[in-house]
C-alpha cells in the first residue's frame, strides 16, 4: 500500500526533504551516471509542490511541481522517479495520476509541460501530453519537450 503526499514546499519535513534528495541523487545521479546539479534552488521557492509515495516508510516514488510567478506560463512537472526497489508495480500510472490532480486542483486554468526522456514519450502520452519540441540532449539523455493543454 502507498501512502501518498501531495506537500507544498513549506510543509516538508526535514527527513521528507532529505528522502526526496536521496531518491534523485540515487537514480539520476548514480543510477543514470549522469552527474549534474539536482540541488538547482527550485524546491523550496514559490508555490512549487512536490508528491512523495510512500512504502514501508521509504520513498518509493517521487515528482515535483515547479508553478512560476506568471501565472500564464505553463506549470512544469520534473524529477518525475519510481525508486529501482519499487519498478514494475506500475507506480510511475499512480504517480502522474496524483500529480495530474495536484496540478488541476490548484492551477486548473494553466496548461503543463515537461520535459521527458525520449523513451518516456508514449508513457506521458498516455496522460494527454504531445510533443512540441524536438528530441534534445539533457545532460547526456535524450528528452523531448511535451506539453498539456489546460
Amino acid at each position: 500500500m502507498i501512502q501518498w503526499q501531495d506537500l507544498h514546499h513549506s510543509e516538508l519535513t526535514v527527513p521528507e526533504l532529505y528522502a526526496l534528495l536521496k531518491l534523485r541523487c540515487e537514480v539520476f545521479v548514480v543510477e543514470q551516471t549522469c552527474p549534474y546539479q539536482d540541488v538547482d534552488g527550485d524546491d523550496l521557492i514559490g508555490e512549487n509542490r512536490h508528491i512523495l509515495g510512500w512504502k514501508d516508510n521509504q520513498l518509493v516514488a517521487y515528482a515535483r511541481i515547479l508553478k512560476s510567478d506568471d501565472d500564464f506560463s505553463p506549470v512544469v512537472i520534473g524529477r518525475v522517479i519510481i525508486s529501482g526497489q519499487a519498478r514494475g508495480e506500475k507506480l510511475g500510472y499512480a504517480l502522474m495520476e496524483h500529480t495530474l490532480l495536484s496540478c488541476e486542483k490548484h492551477w486548473p486554468d494553466n496548461a503543463l509541460y515537461l520535459g521527458a526522456q525520449a523513451h518516456l514519450q508514449p508513457f506521458y502520452g498516455r496522460f494527454g501530453f504531445a510533443p512540441v519540441t524536438e528530441i534534445y540532449d539533457e545532460d547526456g539523455i535524450p528528452h523531448i519537450g511535451m506539453a498539456k493543454e489546460a
